[in-house]
């Protein structure tokens, strides 16, 4: 039988004195199954697990499950060692004579199915103070069924341990070291942009990853088994699956500063690209607040009794972080170039908007003065079209209103008024001129 399983059962319980027949075929089953019992000893002897568990060391809960189990295969040793001169004594009896006195089967009858096999006990137990009932036992006695069974118990824990050490040993400490070589690639790529501890939080990120990392090798290869997640209800050797939380954990922190890293890369590759266009947008910035300070003295001069807000000057800090950014381009600081950039770039874009709004409440007054003279203009257009152009009330009414529109400075108050004055004088002179439905059209009212 394999590694992963148990020892074969035994011969059945104590019975009738056997016969020839059944004493021969008793002897052919313990052979079979010794030698699936020394075949299952001997894989667990040589598995890699057990040799790494001899040479390492080892702490926590690997040390003591280890002491445990090193005593355990010992006494399986022991076991196996009685259960095969059992076997063997037995075999010589058998073979005395073909055919088997009564006094030889029931002999036979006694080692093969009796409490026949005595073995000494361990130095632990031969060292463990008395019972209420007695002193502590020196030997012990077993019946060839019930030393299979021990063996069974004691095979079955000390594999569960091993198997579950080398499964740990296999799948973390060469995942953690390629882990560690990634990082480690990371290292030099981030100090190549400038991204180092105590510098940039990344940098101080690949820092600690790194202690992390290295603490937890040392970890796994010391104590494998703090490493082991057991599958509930799993009876098979090792079932469970190793605990991979820290190194996913790890992996995923390296992934992250990665990113931070990459960002920082295309800062560099995008540098000046974004820098120009910065320059840009600060200079329609200055332009746009230049032409409100300009429309504001215009507004100021042309327009009365108006309340003209007043305009900032140009965003002199934005210009020193900008000149900020460009040194932190000219000296290879990318770390602290992609920050800026990304903070220079929403705020100049708010500042071209600002100059915006106050352009365009700067110049509310003149849009509203060209918004009358508009409306005037196209009201004595109409007018003419009516062929009422030369009505004196609609001259004086439009001459005055021109007057306070086309001087400086204009109340654009007043000058409203007297817009809305001709056209509710238009409006009177026009009506006459509207065609009646069904009687005569003046020909006035023709356009």
């Amino acid at each position: 039988m394999g590694v992963a399983g148990s020892f074969p059962g035994s011969a059945g319980p104590e019975g009738p004195v056997m016969d020839r027949d059944e004493v021969d075929r008793a002897l052919a089953r313990l052979g079979a199954e010794h030698e699936a019992v020394e075949t299952s000893l001997l894989a667990l002897q040589d598995h890699a697990g057990r040799r790494l568990l001899e040479g390492a060391e080892l702490t926590g809960t690997t040390r003591d499950r280890w002491a445990v189990t090193e005593q355990a295969v010992s006494r399986l040793w022991s076991y196996f060692d009685a259960y095969t001169a059992a076997l063997t004594a037995a075999r010589e009896l058998r073979a005395r004579r073909r055919w088997p006195s009564r006094d030889d089967l029931a002999e036979l009858t006694d080692r093969l199915r009796g409490s026949s096999v005595t073995v000494a006990s361990s130095p632990a137990q031969a060292g463990a103070p008395g019972s209420i009932t007695g002193p502590a036992k020196l030997s012990e006695q077993y019946s060839l069924s019930e030393l299979v069974d021990r063996m069974n118990d004691l095979y079955a824990s000390s594999l569960d341990m091993v198997v579950a050490a080398d499964a740990v040993w296999s799948a973390l400490p060469a995942r953690i070291d390629l882990l560690a070589a990634e990082l480690g690639r990371t290292r030099q790529l981030a100090a190549s942009v400038g991204v180092r501890p105590g510098e940039h939080p990344a940098g101080d990120d690949l820092e600690r990853i790194t202690d992390e990392l290295t603490t937890l090798r040392a970890q796994v290869v010391s104590d494998p088994l703090a490493f082991w997640r057991t599958a509930p209800g799993s009876s098979a050797p090792g079932g469970g699956r190793p605990d991979t939380e820290r190194y996913d954990r790890a992996a995923q922190d390296i992934e992250e500063v990665r990113r931070e890293i990459d960002a920082v890369l295309t800062v560099r590759q995008d540098a000046e690209l974004r820098l120009g266009r910065l320059r840009d947008v600060l200079s329609r910035a200055d332009r746009t607040l230049a032409e409100a300070r300009a429309a504001r003295g215009e507004v100021l001069a042309k327009i009365a009794a108006s309340e003209v807000p007043a305009v900032s000057g140009p965003p002199t800090a934005l210009q020193e972080q900008l000149a900020t950014a460009a040194e932190y381009r000219r000296t290879a600081q990318w770390h602290r170039l992609s920050p800026l950039l990304e903070s220079l770039e929403q705020r100049a874009e708010d500042e071209l908007h600002r100059a915006r709004e106050s352009l365009t409440a700067v110049t509310a007054p003149l849009a509203v003065r060209a918004e009358l003279r508009g409306r005037l203009d196209a009201y004595k257009a109409k007018v003419a079209r009516h062929g009422a152009a030369e009505d004196p009330l609609l001259i004086e009414r439009y001459d005055a209103a021109r007057r306070m529109l086309w001087s400086a400075p204009c109340d654009l108050r007043v000058a409203e008024e007297a817009v809305l004055r001709y056209q509710h004088a238009a409006a009177e002179v026009l009506a006459p001129r509207v065609p009646n439905q069904g009687g005569p059209t003046d020909r006035r009212g023709e356009s």
